[in-house]
């Protein structure tokens, strides 16, 4: 027999990292090579993972809920093998164990669980102050029991539900904080006067509906503006990395779609080549890839700069969290009616849309911010009785 180890294998490009999420074998099962093992979490996709090898699953070497680097240990798993390759085993074995040792959640160290021991310290209930939150020698000696107590009765008294985050919410909590960390944000909100275009989708929904089979929402169209006014302003397509500014050729906007617990971002690529139609398309398929839960990594990447529907919800003004590493983040509020002038000195009722910008200050400064949204502005007047959305 042998003993072999998996990895955590690529879960797509540019992906680094990922959590498992939940064990779906455990030591002592018989498997089958190919066999789902577990379930792991990048850029919040879940993925199955699937065992190199057929066997009998010995250690599980990752907890759940962990991010870990692309091709790291996770699982050994003893498997039968011929006399030739025993004599090749048993030299490889040791660096595989070694390996897998290192990467294993809850090993601490000699003097740790001696302390510990003769203390009667419960090592749960200590809180490490070690790199990734690893419990030393020095928290042995400051740990006060009562004061665990004391900590874990505040928490009880006054937490009405305490609810585990799950993979999916952990990854983009993390991609929150790097961003708000990372970016300098700066923020401009504009009004656009959106009367003609609500015109021209209200003549089309009922046709639309009938031919296509979708909703025809106002969605695609600010997808459709923002697409054409980013030809005008390539430094809006960009990304800072490690000092060096990326701009982008290729024009692929993140959309948000929401669930009831999460948010995605997945990706239409190339938007500036797609009509008002072809963007409502891709709009609906991606949307419900994410609530069918068939939403691929592969999906969720490339995206060079994020517009998000917060108008659906019925906001007026927000100030969105950009979705690193892109430069800027569109939020698209809810249209309302509103008493304009016009030109001419008088009055008039009119469709009225806030468009609030979020940049990348060390790549964008006001200026740049306020040209492209210019553009924006003059594309949706664009959208009238002559327009075409096919």
């Amino acid at each position: 027999m042998a003993i072999k180890t998996i990895v955590l294998p690529g879960l797509g490009e540019s992906v680094t990292e990922a959590s498992i999420t939940n064990w779906l074998v455990q030591p002592g099962d018989q498997i089958e090579r190919y066999q789902p093992i577990a379930e792991a979490t990048s850029d919040k996709v879940t993925t199955e993972i699937p065992s190199d090898y057929a066997g009998t699953v010995k250690e599980l070497l990752v907890e759940v809920d962990r991010d870990i680097p692309i091709h790291e240990p996770i699982m050994t798993i003893e498997v039968a093998m011929s006399q030739d390759e025993e004599t090749v085993e048993e030299t490889v074995r040791p660096a595989e164990k070694a390996a897998a040792d290192q990467t294993k959640q809850g090993r601490y160290s000699p003097a740790v669980l001696k302390l510990s021991q003769e203390r009667h310290i419960n090592l749960a209930e200590v809180t490490g102050t070690g790199r990734h939150g690893r419990i030393t020698r020095k928290d042995i000696l400051n740990f006060r029991p009562e004061q665990a107590a004391k900590k874990q009765a505040a928490v009880t008294s006054t937490a009405a539900e305490v609810v585990q985050t799950d993979g999916v919410r952990k990854a983009i909590a993390k991609r929150m904080v790097q961003s708000v960390n990372e970016i300098p944000h700066a923020w401009m909100m504009v009004e656009a006067d959106v009367t003609e275009l609500v015109k021209l989708r209200n003549a089309h929904k009922t046709a639309f509906k009938e031919q296509e089979g979708i909703s025809l929402s106002f969605y695609p169209f600010f997808i459709k503006a923002v697409a054409q006014a980013l030809k005008k302003h390539p430094k809006m397509n960009a990304s800072w990395v490690d000092n060096e500014i990326t701009f982008f050729k290729d024009i692929n906007i993140s959309i948000a779609v929401a669930t009831d617990d999460h948010l995605f971002v997945p990706v239409i690529r190339n938007a500036d080549e797609l009509s008002v139609k072809g963007i409502a398309k891709e709009v609906n398929r991606l949307a419900r890839a994410v609530r069918n839960n068939s939403l691929t990594a592969e999906q969720m990447q490339g995206g060079t700069i994020t517009v998000n529907n917060t108008g659906s919800f019925g906001s007026v003004m927000s100030q969105g969290i950009i979705n690193y590493p892109q430069a800027a983040i569109l939020q698209i509020e809810s249209i309302n009616k509103r008493v304009i002038p016009t030109e001419e000195g008088g009055l008039k009722f009119a469709d009225i849309i806030n468009l609030c910008l979020s940049i990348d200050h060390r790549i964008l400064d006001g200026l740049a911010a306020g040209r492209f949204l210019a553009d924006v502005k003059n594309n949706l007047l664009q959208f009238n009785s002559e327009a075409d959305i096919y």
